[in-house]
């Protein structure tokens, strides 16, 4: 049972769940993009008419300021809507057609088409830190449903009624969309997401949450009789390395960016700066003074509270690092409020301990590291492990900053020049992913148009008779869409 009464779904419901979405697959999966694309609009405009009504169980559930969800709340129906613009434009389909060609260079060529076809039933795992756009109808269920997938979401316990009633808003507009039944529903439990994994139906999972959480879940995928892929954004420092020649230019503009960034949302953001790299000449009373002087606010849940009172307290007292701030949890109007902390540590100590500080640490703390020449700072970024994101702090004529960005493009998803990694746009060229333990699937990304592709697989038919084939692949194009044909991409 939840805090809040809602009870766990059990192992019978769980299975009429996944039955009900395996008997909807092929009907959903079979509907043109466009008849999906206006399903995924009515799905947006539910969500948003609900708002009056959802914003404020977000905020009781996972102690979010209003401003910040409803920006959230945006932000996941904004995402609904680029999905439907994917389907309509038609690109992401991959169609291709190769005719005939008795003289083909290896030996006659048969007539071949290709298409990306949905996989099934997707279970997606709610992320707890946020409760819209990587929740119920997110990144991962959005990309799910645009691709033809019936979607069963395994919703956090951190807010089991907002994901309920989302859920609920979420599977109406799609019935009254015309969507047929099955093709979206919630469960509750950690058991039933275990046993999601497992279930036979199931083709896929999506997940964003922890290192051991995401990878036990991983592991169960992959050690199926029939494995499924396990597409999980689990943990990342998001390194930001700041050359000599940027400290000295812009200092002051650099250290009152980097602040804001690791302590927006109490640092619970996975693309939170983890971890800063400075030249050991660069003075930084001003970044001291300015974390001291930020005021609290409150962490997610207690359980989060906890998991990051225990990765602190781990990092502060490590023999190598010195804490310059001590924050933590105080009393104000009622409720707990974190203040955020700073530690500091050499290059040289980070490399000798760098299996123990390289571990995330999921709310308001960050770690200084000082380097004394590039070298070590090249040296720092060998061993880091796969990050969603890496940023560079540079100049235009920066000798130090190439090596850098060469080092960092091999690690990291995102890779940015002057900025903050806080902030991931919903947009086509996006990707937010990257090496393991970024994520599972280094092939991928959750957030962007792209997104789409973890939940398609590509089909191809040789010799297939016209009324047989996907209309994306006939003669004529009659769905009008992009398409490779005898190896020269053709526009409608």
């Amino acid at each position: 049972m939840t805090q809040t009464g809602i009870r766990d779904t059990t192992e019978a419901e769980l299975d009429r769940v996944l039955e009900s979405a395996a008997q909807a697959a092929e009907s959903f999966g079979a509907l043109p993009p466009s008849r999906r694309a206006a399903m995924l609009r009515a799905v947006g405009d539910a969500v948003d008419a609900a708002a009056a009504e959802l914003v404020p169980v977000a905020q009781r559930e996972s102690r979010l300021p209003e401003a910040r969800l409803k920006g959230e709340l945006a932000r996941t129906t904004f995402q609904l809507r680029l999905f439907a613009d994917v389907l309509e434009d038609g690109g992401y389909l991959e169609a291709t057609i190769d005719h005939p060609d008795p003289d083909w260079p290896v030996g006659p060529r048969p007539d071949l088409r290709r298409i990306l076809e949905p996989l099934g039933p997707v279970v997606v795992f709610g992320a707890s830190n946020f409760p819209f756009a990587f929740s119920v109808i997110g990144g991962d269920s959005a990309s799910a449903l645009a691709g033809g997938n019936p979607v069963v979401v395994k919703a956090h316990p951190g807010h089991p009624e907002l994901s309920v009633r989302t859920g609920e808003i979420v599977a109406a507009a799609l019935r009254q969309a015309g969507a047929p039944e099955g093709v979206f529903a919630v469960v509750l439990g950690q058991e039933t997401g275990r046993r999601a994994v497992l279930h036979p139906l199931t083709r896929a999972v999506g997940f964003t949450g922890s290192i051991p959480g995401g990878r036990a879940l991983h592991d169960l995928a992959a050690g199926r009789p029939d494995p499924i892929p396990f597409y999980g954004e689990l943990g990342s420092l998001n390194p930001v390395f700041v050359t000599r020649e940027a400290a000295g230019a812009r200092r002051d503009e650099i250290l009152g960016g980097y602040v804001d960034s690791f302590t927006l949302g109490t640092g619970q953001f996975c693309t939170k700066p983890g971890v800063l790299l400075l030249p050991e000449d660069t003075a930084i009373d001003s970044l001291v003074e300015a974390v001291r002087g930020r005021a609290g606010a409150p962490m997610l849940n207690e359980r989060i509270e906890s998991g990051f009172a225990d990765g602190y307290r781990a990092l502060a007292d490590h023999d190598a690092v010195e804490v310059l701030v001590e924050g933590g949890p105080q009393e104000a109007d009622g409720r707990t409020v974190w203040t955020p902390s700073l530690v500091r540590t050499t290059a040289k100590r980070f490399l000798e301990h760098s299996a123990e500080l390289l571990e995330e640490r999921f709310g308001p703390v960050s770690l200084v590291v000082s380097y004394s020449d590039p070298d070590e700072a090249l040296n720092v970024a060998d061993v880091l492990p796969g990050q969603l994101t890496a940023t560079v702090h540079g100049e235009e004529a920066d000798e130090q900053a190439g090596p850098l960005l060469d080092r960092l493009r091999r690690r990291a998803g995102r890779v940015l020049w002057n900025g903050w990694p806080t902030g991931v746009s919903v947009t086509h060229a996006m990707h937010h992913g990257g090496p393991y333990p970024a994520t599972t699937s280094v092939l991928h990304t959750s957030v962007g148009s792209t997104a789409i592709r973890r939940f398609l697989r590509p089909v191809c038919y040789q010799q297939v008779p016209q009324h047989h084939l996907p209309e994306a692949l006939r003669d004529g194009n009659p769905l009008g869409i992009p398409r490779r044909v005898d190896g020269e991409l053709r526009l409608p």
